[in-house]
């Protein structure tokens, strides 16, 4: 029997991600400042409080360095840890000198994917601002530069580290030629925000030959919680919500922009593409899928405008994948 393939890992981004961005776009750039004591951050000057410690990317490794076996509890998330443990501290104030060579190089990573019965892993980013930065040439930039990264990290893994490209949707016609050049790179998947842009919804015709050429190309598309392009006003007033029922809902996020896919013509009109919701868990779906139908048929009812009706259920099965 072959051992388990991990279809949601992440990747620690490497301070090379980040070269060069400072000189070319100023103090809205991210890069990576070491601080005695504190280890090791990204952080954006322009927005004061855009700072993630780079110890937060990898907090999961701490589990093999304290040799803690996996806790494998059927249907229930890992136990959450504390900030306050000394080891963790400790991590956080190490920074990048400190990590597990199976974090920072592709070529060891191998060996923690023995510890665990894994035989590969699909990346996702770590650093989830890449995904919405304000100065739309910079995101690109930036998400080239990862791309990049992400492409020699895991050729270097002897086949066991399989990266998920991100594609820059704020500006369509850069996102549809870093799509045509990494297909060239040998990419497997990509990633797009859980949020379309602020000025084009994903079903906006302008998305049109994005979506047409990664069916085309059988490349799924992922979308990850936490990857969001900007946050909606909506979402953004309910963060004056308690923290817990905040954290409980937070699918209500993914709900509306699969609605955009499923029901607004995307799916209709590119019947092939392949779409995939990582980590906004899973319970929810067959329920919020039979809501969903019930309203499509209600709205066509009322008025004839629109896309056409097609059974959810059947659109989900047929475009769709969930990661838990």
């Amino acid at each position: 029997m072959g051992r388990a393939i991990s279809a949601d890992s992440h990747a620690v981004e490497s301070p090379e991600v980040f070269t060069g961005l400072a000189e070319r776009f100023g103090d809205e750039a991210p890069r990576v400042i070491s601080a005695p004591g504190k280890g090791d951050a990204i952080v954006i000057p322009a927005r004061n409080n855009s700072t993630v410690n780079v110890a937060q990317m990898c907090l999961a490794s701490l589990r093999l360095d304290l040799e803690v076996p996996v806790d494998r509890r059927h249907a229930h998330k890992p136990d959450a840890g504390t900030l306050s443990d000394a080891t963790v501290r400790a991590l956080f104030a190490g920074g990048y000198g400190i990590m597990r060579d199976g974090i920072t190089k592709g070529a060891c990573r191998g060996g923690d994917q023995d510890i665990d019965g894994i035989d590969a892993e699909f990346l996702y980013p770590g650093y989830f601002p890449m995904f919405n930065l304000r100065n739309v040439e910079l995101q690109v930039a930036l998400q080239r530069n990862y791309n990049d990264w992400l492409h020699d990290h895991c050729a270097e893994s002897n086949g066991r580290l399989f990266g998920l490209a991100v594609l820059p949707v704020q500006d369509p016609d850069a996102a549809m030629a870093e799509l045509d050049r990494i297909l060239t790179m040998g990419f497997r998947g990509a990633c797009i925000p859980s949020t379309a842009p602020a000025n084009y919804p994903y079903y906006d015709p302008v998305f049109d030959p994005l979506w047409a050429k990664a069916a085309e190309a059988e490349v799924p598309l992922s979308m990850h919680v936490g990857c969001f392009s900007y946050i909606p006003r909506g979402e953004r007033d309910s963060r004056q919500r308690d923290p817990i029922a905040q954290y409980a809902g937070a699918a209500a996020m993914i709900q509306d922009t699969l609605i955009e896919f499923i029901c607004r013509g995307v799916c209709e009109r590119h019947p092939t593409l392949q779409l995939v919701v990582a980590e906004y868990n899973a319970g929810w779906i067959a329920h919020w899928l039979d809501r969903v139908d019930q309203g499509w048929q209600r709205e066509v009812g009322r008025k004839s405008a629109g896309p056409k009706y097609l059974p959810v259920h059947e659109i989900w099965q047929r475009q769709f994948k969930m990661l838990d």
